[in-house]
């Protein structure tokens, strides 16, 4: 799941959120489901800050190059 884009997470998350919602899960496989959702959501978090960071990144480049103009 490591390689998938920010949507593809959270389409993934919002799968599994369904599958917890089903009432005949068993318990063992709502703690697994939960776990991965866990995961796939930080997964998604990274790939949030990362995007932040390439932003900042361009507007400070953008502000430097406006004061050099």
């Amino acid at each position: 799941m490591k390689n998938k884009t920010f949507e593809e997470k959270m389409a993934h998350s919002k799968a599994l959120l369904e599958k917890l919602m089903n009432p005949e899960i068993t318990l063992e496989e709502s703690v697994k489901l939960y776990e991965e959702g866990l995961k796939n959501i930080k997964e998604a978090q990274s790939l949030i800050e990362e995007a932040k960071t390439k932003i900042s990144v361009i507007e400070q480049a953008n502000q430097n190059t406006g004061d050099n103009a």
